[in-house]
């Protein structure tokens, strides 16, 4: 290899590490926030917007209804059909209560029922015998008026016979408790072998229907009325309200959106606050009833400034912006700022005015009284890309003007 052929090697090498250091450099001042002159800062107007907010508020977890299942008769339990936590459907055996002495009350009334029929059938045919013979002249009247009230008393009989029946019928059925809509099953209070009846303090267990959920949480006085004073019917109104979403315990939010459904009427005069209720679907049975979450309801805030955190200096708990004078300086200003921010601005509520410039770049290299010459950051974009642009077409001399 001869000589020539090394220094061309020697400068490609080279050529390429300065190029790489200057994407690396042009990168880091990028990244920083940098400026692309030695004097340069980007400068942005601040101007009223509306801002986009979030408020959380507790909320509990309800079913669209939760049952009470309850006994209808008195019993030992013998069988549990589900288990606790279990999705059921309308009409499903949950629990068996002993049918023994309740089986023996239908047979009893089922027979009961039948002897009637038969009675009946015998005093129906000597009624009707006896009237041909009254009409015959060959029985007297107080003969066949007899026969006539033993058919009225046999036809009562009956009746009644039957609705012995049915209430043993109906009893010895109340023996399996069923549930009475689809829904998912609470706890067990009582378990195989307790004796329950009608008057047993605890129900058998619970049925929430959890198809869809109620979220029960409370707005105060002022909020309601910031939110329902535009007017119309209280449905027009629960209309407009935007959709809500829900944070779970866990701090993750529910992938399905609520919507506002129910006002309460009453101001609670304790607390000063109103009930609301959001309903959500739940369709993968995530929500259950008797839980916990917070509703996250958004609202808009209008005409409001905002500052990019990024443009802040923070000393002892105190916000401050380098706002940019006429002179080309800066000055050092302390400003106020809303608790509520989304991660990337801060709602400004005193300090600033519409109009004001500030420095939103490179604010750590700054210094109160400071002379700089502002950018704006269309013009320090159009710079970062010429660099960029300079530096891949190996134009090193200017790439970092």
């Amino acid at each position: 290899m001869n000589m020539s052929m090394k220094k061309n090697r020697s400068f490609s090498s080279s050529r390429i590490a300065l190029l790489a250091l200057g994407i690396s450099a042009l990168t880091a001042c990028s990244s920083q926030g940098g400026k692309m002159g030695d004097d340069e800062f980007t400068v942005q107007e601040v101007t009223s917007t509306s801002s986009n907010q979030v408020t959380k508020y507790p909320a509990t977890i309800k079913g669209l209804q939760d049952i009470e299942i309850r006994p209808q008769v008195s019993g030992f339990i013998v069988k549990l059909c589900v288990d606790e936590g279990a999705t059921v459907h309308k009409g499903q055996a949950l629990f068996q209560i002993d049918p023994t002495q309740y089986q023996a009350a239908f047979d009893q009334a089922k027979a009961g029922v039948e002897s009637a029929k038969a009675n009946l059938k015998t005093v129906s045919e000597t009624e009707v015998n006896k009237k041909m013979l009254h009409e015959q002249k060959i029985i007297s009247d107080f003969e066949y008026q007899t026969a006539v009230n033993n058919l009225l008393t046999a036809k009562a009989s009956l009746a009644q016979a039957e609705a012995s029946y049915t209430a043993a019928k109906q009893n010895l059925g109340f023996c399996t408790v069923t549930s009475p809509s689809d829904g998912v099953i609470g706890t067990f209070p009582y378990r195989i072998g307790a004796l329950v009846s009608p008057s047993v303090a605890d129900p058998l267990t619970t049925v929430s229907q959890i198809g869809d959920m109620y979220v029960y949480f409370s707005l105060t006085e002022k909020e309601l009325l910031n939110l329902t004073k535009a007017g119309g019917t209280l449905k027009e109104q629960l209309e407009k309200m935007p959709e809500v979403q829900l944070e779970l315990s866990d701090g993750s939010v529910y992938a399905e959106k609520g919507k506002i459904d129910a006002v309460s009427g009453v101001i609670d005069q304790e607390t000063g606050s109103v009930s609301m209720r959001a309903i959500f679907p739940n369709k993968q049975n995530i929500l259950r009833s008797g839980g916990m979450a917070n509703i996250i309801f958004p609202y808009t805030m209008e005409n409001v400034l905002l500052v990019p955190q990024s443009a802040t200096v923070d000393i002892q708990d105190k916000k401050f912006v380098y706002v940019l004078q006429p002179d080309s300086t800066v000055k050092y200003t302390e400003i106020q700022i809303s608790n509520l921010n989304d991660g990337k601005n801060y709602i400004v509520l005193d300090g600033l005015k519409s109009g004001d410039k500030i420095a939103v770049e490179g604010v750590t290299r700054l210094s109160d009284g400071m002379k700089i010459t502002p950018i704006t950051p269309a013009q320090r974009e159009a710079k970062y890309q010429q660099a960029l642009k300079d530096q891949r077409e190996g134009n090193l001399a200017t790439a970092f003007n």
